[in-house]
């Protein structure tokens, strides 16, 4: 009944503001353990919403099971080829400050985009996986650096390791939203009340959500 109810909506929505919704376009997804119930497929204009189990959402891969394994596989296809772009600058006698450029703005960004999102929810073979990319891009900027254990080799290039820049980017990302002028800072819950934090020797300001895991 509710899953009807919020089609509906839809509906009188798009019908409202003039919109039509392209059912070959929209695909629908089942996230966490509601996936493994009997839940009947969408309909919308007289056809049915085709279920997926991985999606694309504004540039970030999202699967059923909300793990990231899907998006990560998805960043190092993307990486590939900029990997061989940098490899044939270097054999044209680009100076290394140039193909740091190059790898900060061209293939770093892809390395972290949306990293507020995911970064959270990757294992360690996935932030390896990830970090093994920059790793071979600094191998190639500098030559010198392929003797030099991981964490030398990203202060020699004056880069951080991606997982301690995802960090911060989900801090920043974070600090930003509580800011009042934020359009995202009225999603957030309330914040604790501040006499209680003063008794407190380690807390948070927001109290942090319960997650329960229904087996």
């Amino acid at each position: 009944m509710t899953q009807f109810f919020y089609v509906e909506n839809l509906r009188t929505w798009s019908k409202a503001n003039k919109m039509i919704v392209n059912q070959n376009k929209t695909k629908e997804i089942i996230l966490g353990y509601l996936a493994k119930q009997p839940i009947p497929c969408l309909t919308i204009l007289s056809g049915v919403i085709e279920r997926v189990d991985t999606l694309k959402l504004l540039g970030v891969t999202v699967s059923s099971d909300l793990c990231w394994e899907a998006h990560v596989n998805t960043i190092c296809e993307r990486v590939a080829p900029r990997l061989y772009y940098l490899k044939q600058l270097k054999r044209t006698g680009l100076p290394a400050d140039d193909l740091l450029y190059f790898y900060l703005s061209v293939i770093r960004s892809v390395l972290e985009y949306g990293c507020a999102m995911w970064h959270h929810g990757l294992t360690v073979a996935q932030s390896h996986k990830l970090e093994s990319l920059q790793k071979r891009a600094l191998r190639i900027i500098q030559q010198i650096v392929c003797d030099m254990p991981y964490d030398s080799a990203c202060a020699f290039a004056g880069v951080q390791p991606l997982s301690a820049r995802r960090y911060e980017l989900r801090k920043r990302f974070f600090r930003s939203n509580t800011q009042s002028d934020s359009c995202l800072h009225d999603l957030l819950p309330q914040q604790r009340d501040s006499e209680i934090l003063s008794r407190l020797r380690r807390h948070s300001v927001y109290p942090v959500p319960l997650v329960v895991v229904i087996a």
